[in-house]
């Protein structure tokens, strides 16, 4: 009987990681597909081109390319940039209202300067 319950268990186990890897309708989006916040995409960058678009999951921003930096409604015209690198951008209040606050992608170790 205990060997029946701890197979049972084990094969319960098996099943809910099998889907854990897969993807979401929700949460856990691959690239391309249409989001609401960054939170939704696996890459964490919900990405639109213009305000009238669709936002859809991205890659953030790699090393020397055009970043925005993390802001707090989860949409972006230019993707935060990747682990471990700083978006050198305009932080002001102006910048984040009016959509200007892009940068570029730093990494801080780099003696660039």
């Amino acid at each position: 009987m205990a060997s029946a319950l701890l197979l049972l268990l084990l094969l319960s186990l098996a099943s809910a990681q099998s889907f854990s890897h897969q993807r979401g309708l929700i949460f856990n989006l691959d690239n391309g597909e249409l989001c609401l916040q960054s939170a939704q995409c696996k890459s964490r960058c919900c990405h639109r081109t213009d305000g009238l678009s669709l936002a859809r999951c991205a890659n953030r921003a790699a090393e020397n390319q055009e970043c925005s930096p993390k802001s707090i409604y989860g949409v972006y015209y230019k993707c935060p940039c990747e682990n471990g690198l700083t978006c050198e951008a305009d932080k002001s209040i102006v910048g984040s209202i009016t959509n200007t606050n892009y940068g570029i992608c730093q990494d801080p170790g780099s003696s660039s300067k």
